[in-house]
């Protein structure tokens, strides 16, 4: 496995740092971390340490549920689609932080600077449509049969924002002129 180039680096430490002062974040308040690449094995191991960790901390089933469907939504979308930097490294960051009222969760990897409209696009339309809307948009994606190349249907961002009942708020970080950072925030309330 190799290392991701200096720039690459620079740019994630600097969008966990602004997540963190946004939030008012220090490290006690950090529930999971991961930065690195992503493999099979270690998305369901973060999935069922964060599921574990939830229930240890009193939380609801249905909070429970509705983090570990987030969750693999937004780690299988990073393993399955993450670019690489010009070392060939896929790196990501998952951040998720617990307070008494929600979770907040960022998940970060590069992408190709020739997706970021459609990604855009999409997530805005998520974004400006009600949950009714959302879930209609959930099962026509579920049940419009198109895979892709790589396994997906398009359902992990129609997913995260039906569960979290919230906007995902997204934000592009260039890199150079072949790769962004791609990072997106959400919140799923506890209560």
């Amino acid at each position: 496995m190799g290392k991701p180039t200096k720039k690459v680096l620079e740019i994630c430490n600097l969008k966990f740092e602004d997540f963190k002062k946004i939030h008012s974040i220090d490290e006690s308040d950090v529930f999971v971390s991961h930065f690195g690449e992503l493999s099979q094995e270690m998305v369901n191991d973060i999935s069922i340490e964060t599921e574990e960790k939830m229930i240890n901390s009193g939380d609801k089933k249905v909070v429970v549920k509705k983090a570990f469907n987030i969750l693999v939504e937004g780690l299988q979308n990073i393993r399955l689609h993450g670019g690489r930097d010009s070392n060939n490294v896929q790196t990501s960051c998952l951040v998720i932080v617990q307070n008494k009222q929600n979770y907040k969760i960022l998940f970060g990897n590069l992408i190709p600077n020739k997706i970021i409209t459609l990604i855009s696009s999409k997530i805005e339309l998520i974004n400006s449509s009600n949950l009714d809307q959302i879930k209609e948009m959930y099962v026509a994606t579920l049940t419009n049969g198109i895979i892709s190349k790589k396994g997906g249907a398009g359902l992990g961002f129609i997913t995260m924002a039906m569960k979290s009942k919230n906007n995902l708020d997204f934000n592009f970080e260039a890199i150079d002129s072949e790769i962004s950072c791609f990072s997106v925030e959400l919140t799923l309330n506890r209560v």
